[in-house]
């Protein structure tokens, strides 16, 4: 164990140019330059397309984004759960324009034949739909000690160490109970079970809990985390998908236990421990009730729903953010950018502790001059 490179940080001065910018993001600190990075895109195809950016071209020196400032972990899911193995990846079903394939989660995707990405899918059918088909189908998959996934563990804390080294943030990143279960089940299909057959959820619970616990155990012998990060999507364009009654039941002991192990586990007790809920949809409601856990990191604040970064990181000085900036008004034109980044972008620079991106991945209704002119006007901070 190399105790200097992975448990005690780099003095300030001797981070990576990423590392200081994300570590200052960190820290709230006010005024402090902006880290630079994006969400993801659905343009890519446009722009490729239409001649703007070849395969192999550098984004990051193209757009100005920042050297890398976080390391994730991974190995346990974000929008799905963690399976290792995934399943395979087949047609189900030819209908014409469309197939029906079965994803690397078990589910039943209707798309595009021929293309599988870049739009938002239809999903026809779900691999969980009793304690039976779990079994069966899915428990064996998240073993902890299985061969596949020891490799991804032990790359991941070879990773970890190296990024660690130059002062990066430690995220211990995976997918959040309510997106696990619905991914599983399926959006509406998890409401019925819930009350329906709540030991089904118990037991898919249990095991995300203990395949969690297992792996971070296993990571924390020679790393030290600095965030807990949850793929969530608990909230739609009103407020949470479901009752806090059914999060304090259904979740909120299973993150509480992993988070108490977590923080135990630590190679270093005076490190903070920060916790990041990633949720689409309007989430301001569901903020008092994640705080009761430590919340303190919110993305990606979608502004169609009703998300507002300014409004929010004034009634909460305190909590981290990242996204907010309107895919919408990323398509307008270049003097709708331009009210939308003059009005978020001082004040939330001042703050601090923020970081912009579009609030999803950039969609193909932007052209590539808007989401440069976007991108030069966001260098202005950086």
């Amino acid at each position: 164990m190399q105790e200097t490179a992975v448990i005690t940080l780099p003095p300030y001065e001797a981070m990576s140019p990423g590392a200081k910018k994300m570590r200052d993001f960190y820290a709230r600190k006010p005024d402090a330059p902006v880290f630079q990075e994006e969400f993801g895109f659905y343009s890519m195809d446009r722009w490729k397309r239409e001649g703007h950016i070849k395969d192999g071209d550098n984004l990051r020196v193209l757009f100005g984004y920042d050297p890398p400032g976080k390391y994730g972990t991974g190995n346990l899911g974000w929008c799905e759960a963690g399976f290792c193995p995934a399943f395979e990846e087949k047609v189900l079903e030819d209908l014409g324009d469309y197939e029906v394939v079965q994803d690397f989660a078990g589910r039943g995707v209707k798309c595009f034949k021929g293309r599988r990405s870049g739009f938002m899918p239809e999903y026809v059918d779900h691999p969980v739909k009793d304690i039976k088909t779990w079994e069966e189908k899915c428990l064996w998959r998240m073993e902890p000690k299985s061969p596949e996934r020891q490799e991804g563990i032990l790359r991941a804390i070879a990773g970890a160490k190296a990024a660690a080294a130059e002062g990066q943030v430690i995220c211990a990143n995976l997918v959040g109970g309510y997106m696990y279960l619905r991914s599983l089940m399926g959006p509406v299909e998890v409401m019925y079970i819930f009350y329906d057959t709540p030991e089904l959820v118990t037991r898919c619970m249990e095991t995300w809990f203990n395949l969690a616990d297992a792996v971070y155990a296993q990571i924390q012998k020679e790393v030290v985390f600095d965030e807990i990060f949850i793929g969530e999507d608990i909230c739609y364009n009103h407020g949470p998908l479901i009752s806090f009654d059914m999060m304090k039941e259904f979740l909120f002991p299973y993150y509480q236990q992993l988070i108490t192990n977590i923080k135990s586990r630590q190679l270093d007790k005076s490190r903070t421990l920060h916790f990041q809920v990633d949720t689409d949809g309007f989430s301001d409601p569901i903020i008092p009730y994640y705080r009761e856990l430590g919340m303190d990191y919110l993305s990606p604040f979608e502004v169609a729903s009703g998300s507002d970064v300014v409004r929010t990181g004034k009634e909460h000085p305190d909590l981290l953010m990242r996204g907010g900036f309107d895919k919408r008004i990323m398509a307008r034109g270049k003097d709708a950018i331009d009210r939308e980044i003059d009005r978020i972008m001082p004040v939330m620079k001042r703050r601090g502790g923020y970081i912009p991106t579009c609030d999803h991945g950039v969609p193909e209704e932007v052209s590539f001059e808007n989401y440069l002119h976007y991108r030069r006007r966001m260098l202005e901070f950086a």
